[in-house]
């Protein structure tokens, strides 16, 4: 299959480098996961101009993943964080604490886990109760 992407010459400015971004497959809400230790989540429709500033890592946010269902996203860093927010408004559901970085993330197909891989050459799997 042959894939074509085309700018819409849309661009949004931020006051620190991106590390981490991801596309909520619910809605058009857009999050940024930042050198600065700052998440930003925005919605890319013009009609809504709501955007909020989520902070709780104490270092740079090196992933960033959204559930399936798009209900709540996940952010790791360098504070060996690994963070989960609900979409939209960016409240912190969830904390764990790690021994290293978490410098990556994922989450199984059915929202039901979440791994994380850090600088300490470790997976670590947790499993979503809601």
């Amino acid at each position: 299959a042959v894939v074509s992407t085309q700018s819409t010459g849309e661009t949004y400015d931020f006051t620190s480098q991106i590390f981490s971004l991801g596309y909520c497959p619910k809605d058009d809400w857009v999050a940024v996961g930042m050198e600065s230790c700052y998440i930003e989540l925005f919605n890319v429709n013009k009609s809504i101009t709501e955007k909020y500033q989520l902070q709780k890592h104490e270092s740079s946010v090196l992933s960033l993943k959204f559930s399936s269902d798009g209900n709540w996203f996940v952010t790791t860093g360098k504070d060996n964080q690994m963070n989960i927010w609900t979409t939209p408004h960016g409240y912190n559901a969830y904390q764990s604490q790690e021994a290293a970085s978490v410098l990556g993330c994922d989450i199984s197909e059915d929202d039901r886990f979440i791994i994380t891989g850090s600088g300490d050459k470790k997976a670590t799997l947790y499993e979503v109760v809601y």
